[in-house]
């Protein structure tokens, strides 16, 4: 019964800390939508799930906490995160429109494990989310149960990044595909600046002026 509350709460957990729309979720979709077909995309699915499975496990062990009482290494990433994410807002409104005939548009196997790995570690947001949430529900648990919390919501995060890839498959054989790409890809720009400058305003606290 523990262990089947253990894997409930994960799956919970890591439910409600994945589901909100991010950089990391938005480039998943993306991807889905973009390329020509649901297999194409697994580099990301697969890269983006690797990235999540590490943290959820440093978060566990609490290596992660131990890393962002460094100050320094903590604005240092804020600071990463800021530039990255100025520069992947320019180039994903930049280039919203989306010629799905077009072969050359997809991004390749090796642009899209660099990409996702980008998003994925330049994202403070996710970091000390999943240290505050993950991370610490699992100190109640111990031994098997502490096992079964950490693969459940390792699983669910696998099978999240899944299924937004194949809701950008199916989005991508709709009728006016092109058109609704584009919208999400203006939309997603607008977002991702909206993220750069909360980093901002989060480099500024760290740094003391406010």
């Amino acid at each position: 019964m523990e262990v089947f509350f253990a894997i409930a709460h994960g799956a919970i957990l890591t439910f409600g800390l994945i589901m909100p729309l991010g950089m990391q979720n938005l480039f998943i979709f993306n991807q889905g939508a973009t390329q020509p077909s649901l297999k194409m995309v697994l580099p990301s699915i697969i890269t983006a799930s690797l990235c999540d499975t590490t943290l959820i496990i440093l978060s566990i062990l609490g290596i992660s906490l131990l890393i962002l009482k460094l100050s320094w290494l903590k604005l240092t990433l804020y600071i990463l995160s800021f530039f990255f994410f100025i520069y992947i807002g320019y180039v994903t409104w930049s280039k919203a429109e989306v010629k799905l005939s077009s072969k050359k548009k997809a991004l390749s196997a090796k642009k899209q494990i660099l990409f996702t790995t980008s998003v994925s570690i330049f994202n403070p947001h996710a970091i000390t989310d999943t240290i505050m949430v993950i991370g610490s529900n699992s100190i109640q648990y111990q031994g098997s149960t502490k096992l079964a919390y950490a693969v459940s919501c390792i699983i669910i995060s696998w099978l999240w990044f899944y299924s937004l890839a194949l809701a950008g498959n199916k989005l991508h054989k709709l009728s006016k595909a092109e058109f609704w790409i584009k919208c999400i890809n203006k939309a997603a720009g607008l977002l991702i600046w909206a993220i750069a400058i909360n980093i901002g305003y989060k480099i500024i606290e760290e740094i003391g002026i406010i």
